[in-house]
């Protein structure tokens, strides 16, 4: 893949690399199409992935040259709600690793991810009203589920920018790094990640994902298929025989 977003493809993982420092990596037309690809590609043959923007950003936000084009049939598409989407479903677990700004769209890019870490120059927030449209690509509903309505609201509606300290106290990052250490960080959660079983941590996602209606029948069917595996029975196994070691 090539274009603005570089894909390191590895046999545990894929580390995948925004570049647009001339736009401070806003998200375009070209951008998404690559992240839809991308998607595809953890799809067809699912591995955690690392996200990363350049060196003191993340993702600054939309184009907003693209966006002031933008219309009403533009919005029902869903451009970057979709993708946004389609990246939060990804099989296995996700990693922002946020330098710098992630603003706008940037910031729901994030929010979509499983795991975010920061470093202390990380700024989140969510300017759109400012621009007289809504943050419509997950951050209304998102971000309340990650740091709760009342902070939400503060971000949405008063144009909040929560700094790294503030993210890492309401929870939405899980560590803030220096910015030489980020990607470490990063891949240090995916091998703590990567100590599970790759099926069993599938099934989980999608169990964090289903309505509230769908528990316990969800978690009954998605049990019974994890209890008839030989990975269940080997992980079990070495389990009790650590045990039984004097």
């Amino acid at each position: 893949m090539s274009g603005a977003l570089h894909v390191d493809v590895r046999e545990d993982r894929v580390v995948a690399t925004i570049d647009r420092p001339e736009t401070r990596n806003a998200i375009d037309a070209g951008l998404v199409a690559e992240l839809h690809e991308l998607c595809r590609l953890l799809e067809d043959e699912p591995r955690p992935l690392v996200l990363a923007g350049g060196d003191g950003v993340f993702v600054s936000g939309a184009d907003i040259r693209q966006l002031r084009e933008r219309r009403r049939d533009d919005a029902l598409r869903g451009i970057n709600s979709g993708l946004f989407d389609r990246l939060a479903r990804l099989p296995l677990p996700t990693v922002a690793a946020v330098d710098g700004h992630a603003l706008g769209g940037g910031a729901e890019l994030a929010y979509a991810c499983d795991f975010r870490v920061a470093t202390p120059r990380t700024r989140f927030g969510n300017p759109e009203a400012g621009l007289g449209i809504l943050a419509a690509a997950g951050a209304t509903w998102r971000l309340r589920d990650l740091v709760g309505e009342p902070l939400a609201k503060e971000v949405l509606l008063a144009g909040r920018v929560l700094d790294a300290q503030e993210c890492l106290a309401a929870h939405l990052v899980t560590e803030v790094v220096e910015p030489a250490d980020l990607l470490p960080a990063a891949h240090r959660l995916v091998d703590r990640v990567l100590r599970s079983d790759l099926l069993a941590l599938r099934l989980t996602k999608l169990a964090l994902r289903v309505p509230a209606g769908a528990h316990p029948a969800f978690d009954d069917v998605a049990q019974a298929v994890l209890f008839e595996t030989e990975e269940k029975e080997r992980r079990m196994t070495a389990f009790l025989e650590r045990r039984s070691r004097p």
